[in-house]
C-alpha cells in the first residue's frame, strides 16, 4: 500500500499506461476502416495491461481518506 500518499506506485502507473496504449490503438483502429486485426491487437494490450495491473496489485493503491468532522451552520451561531 502507498505511503498516504493519492499519487499511486509507478507500476500502477505503468499498468495504467499499457491498458491506455491499447485503448487508444483500438480507437485509432476503429476509425481507420475499421482495422480488425488493428482492433483486436489493442484490445490484447488492454487484457495485458489488466494482468499487469492485477499482478502489480493496482487496487493496493487506494488510500482511504481520515474521516472529517464538519461542523454545521447552525451549531456556529
Amino acid at each position: 500500500m502507498s505511503s498516504g500518499s493519492h499519487a499511486g506506485r509507478p507500476q500502477s502507473w505503468i499498468a495504467v499506461a499499457v491498458i491506455f496504449v491499447g485503448f487508444a490503438v483500438s480507437g485509432v483502429a476503429l476509425c481507420l476502416g475499421p482495422s480488425w486485426a488493428m482492433f483486436w491487437a489493442g484490445a490484447g494490450v488492454m487484457a495485458a495491461g489488466a494482468v499487469l495491473a492485477l499482478l502489480v496489485d493496482v487496487m493496493g493503491d487506494v488510500v482511504l481518506a481520515e474521516k472529517r468532522q464538519v461542523a454545521l451552520a447552525d451549531e456556529r451561531a
